[in-house]
């Protein structure tokens, strides 16, 4: 079986107002920290294989797992849900309601330029060397599929290996149940692939280094 963390990193609720606050102007930094903090625990403890841990999430999570996947090396591969890839797009393109969220995570525009630069997953893809599943909606408009398809790009370039399925019909978070079925069986090839075995009655998903 895959074990699994669900990690409240910091920023989340629940756990007193300094906690909530930890993420201010940190997002990529805390909630990476975070992530890596508690699976080198569990390996650590004798409870994760070190050498086979894997790093999923959606929208932020999906951020935070491609920040992981460029900024450290604690992790063999990354699924990353509809994540947000590169900051002064998104802070363009996303929708009215989320358009201001970055003021908060990074920093104010202009001022916080340098750092929506260098924070993003895109800028740091030089440090990433595992494989990459991304998975987006075509009609997603907090985050953009061109976001993901960015990120792809410099896979491309990069020739790591890797798979981009976008789904017809989707926005933020899948709600077809034929999506979310195609989803959670190519994640779990993904990881079949990474990790040495064999899902069984799971559609094989074709990694490539270049554009399907």
């Amino acid at each position: 079986g895959i074990g699994v963390v669900d990690v409240d990193y910091g920023g989340s609720t629940g756990y007193g107002r300094a906690y909530r606050e930890a993420l201010k102007g940190q997002w990529g930094v805390v909630d990476v920290q975070d992530c890596v903090a508690a699976v080198q625990g569990l390996a650590a403890a004798g409870r994760a294989d070190g050498a086979r841990l894997v790093i999923r999430g959606g929208s932020a999570g999906g951020w935070t797992v491609l920040a992981a996947l460029t900024g450290t090396d604690a992790f063999a591969a990354g699924a990353s849900y509809y994540g947000v890839a590169e900051l002064i797009t998104f802070a363009s393109d996303t929708h009215d309601f989320e358009s201001r969220y970055l003021d908060g995570l990074i920093g104010p525009l202009p001022e916080a330029r340098e750092l929506y630069e260098t924070r993003a997953p895109l800028s740091n893809v030089d440090g990433l060397s595992c494989p990459v599943l991304l998975l987006q909606g075509d009609e997603d408009e907090v985050v953009p599929p061109s976001q993901a398809e960015m990120f792809r790009d410099a896979l491309v370039r990069k020739q790591i290996p890797h798979a981009y399925l976008l789904f017809a019909g989707e926005q933020q978070g899948f709600r077809k149940a034929g999506s979310v079925i195609a989803a959670l069986e190519a994640e779990l090839s993904f990881y079949g692939q990474v990790l040495g075995f064999v899902p069984p009655g799971v559609p094989v998903l074709e990694l490539t280094t270049g554009v399907r």
